[in-house]
């Protein structure tokens, strides 16, 4: 096994675990493109991952979920049970990978990869991918579960025929899974808005991501399809590779799905969502960013801002990664900054008020940590 050796000052020290050669050789080759980062070792099943991790101290870890012996899955529990490290994890494109990958994100994996079906064709882009994730990793604070007795099958409330008194578009990227996960199940079934997600994630995994969510918070959670109504109480995922906006029709307000170009670099992208809620719904419209990479989603608040509504930012102590959040504190687009703790409880105030209270403006207020 070969060791790489950066000039570079305090470089990411990445050790890549994958049962397959081909992968074991491939990845460090995806990740020497970027000389701050050094693959430091490399292991072909869980237990020589640990033993690497106690001898090579790396700063991140990359995963590999199928593996024979001890799995990703279980591997993964004992790295965090004996040396908390950051996790990127490798998922594969099938029904089985998402699942498997949602549960790894429960367990605290930082994020995740799905792998090329046609490596050689798709390995620029995904080397791409898993640079920016890598860097992101060694950069974040490992965020302890924030769901401890969450019920495992809440009340669901019968779907609601009045109209949502706020419509909330959250937009979220790295660390969503788990802080939407905490966020919802604080929402009661009665909630009087309606919720719309923009969750970064690919085709295939925001089906498995809305079902998790059904599962764990008492409102009623699904993937969303073209001409899904929004109400009180439920919500809707936009799906992977759509972007989503919403419509004001007479006889109910809707959402729309399409195959626009990409946003930011992003298909769905929350800077669509945000943008539509603010031109549909003015003073009525709830936009929050919580913890991702990049920026996308800061000008669609500005949006949502400019037009009468509320505009919320995850606080940076809070979050997995600060970025959007951040983009969007710096440009002035967010009237509030709340930690994750009390962003539910945020959400159920704002969501009792009238539109032209929850509209007013001003300089951005602190709340929570």
């Amino acid at each position: 096994m070969s060791v790489s050796v950066s000039m570079k000052k305090n470089p990411v020290r990445v050790l890549v675990v994958d049962d397959s050669a081909l992968m074991r050789k491939l990845i460090p080759q995806m990740l020497a493109a970027d000389e701050s980062i050094d693959v430091v070792g490399t292991a072909m099943d869980g237990n020589f991952a640990l033993k690497k991790i106690e001898e090579l101290k790396p700063n991140v870890v990359t995963l590999d979920l199928e593996m024979p012996g001890m799995n990703g899955i279980d591997t993964l529990k004992e790295i965090m049970r004996r040396q908390p490290v950051p996790v990127i994890v490798f998922s594969s494109h099938s029904t089985e990978g998402a699942s498997v990958t949602m549960k790894a994100l429960g367990l605290g994996a930082f994020d995740f990869v799905t792998k090329p079906k046609d490596a050689t064709a798709h390995m620029a882009e995904t080397a791409r991918e898993l640079i920016a994730k890598v860097k992101a990793a060694a950069e974040c604070k490992l965020k302890p579960r924030m769901l401890p007795g969450v019920p495992p099958k809440p009340q669901k409330l019968p779907a609601s025929s009045a109209s949502p008194n706020k419509v909330v578009a959250i937009g979220v990227s790295t660390g969503g899974p788990q802080a939407l996960e905490f966020v919802l199940s604080q929402l009661p079934g009665d909630f009087p808005g309606a919720i719309t997600v923009v969750q970064h994630m690919p085709e295939g995994f925001t089906d498995m991501f809305a079902r998790r969510l059904d599962e764990v918070c008492p409102l009623r959670v699904k993937e969303a399809q073209s001409g899904d109504i929004l109400q009180p109480g439920r919500v809707l995922v936009c799906p992977g590779s759509r972007h989503m906006k919403v419509k004001r029709l007479p006889l109910g307000d809707i959402v729309i799905l399409s195959d626009e170009p990409r946003v930011n670099g992003h298909r769905p992208s929350a800077d669509v969502l945000l943008r539509s809620v603010a031109e549909e719904f003015k003073a009525l419209a709830v936009g929050v960013l919580m913890t991702g990479m990049g920026d996308d989603g800061a000008e669609g608040l500005g949006a949502v801002k400019k037009e009468g509504g509320m505009t919320i930012a995850q606080s940076e102590e809070s979050c997995v990664v600060y970025g959007m959040p951040k983009a969007a504190i710096e440009r002035g687009y967010a009237i509030r900054v709340v930690g994750l703790d009390v962003m539910g409880a945020t959400l159920q105030a704002i969501c009792g008020r009238t539109g032209s209270e929850a509209g007013s403006t001003g300089r951005a207020v602190r709340a929570g940590s």
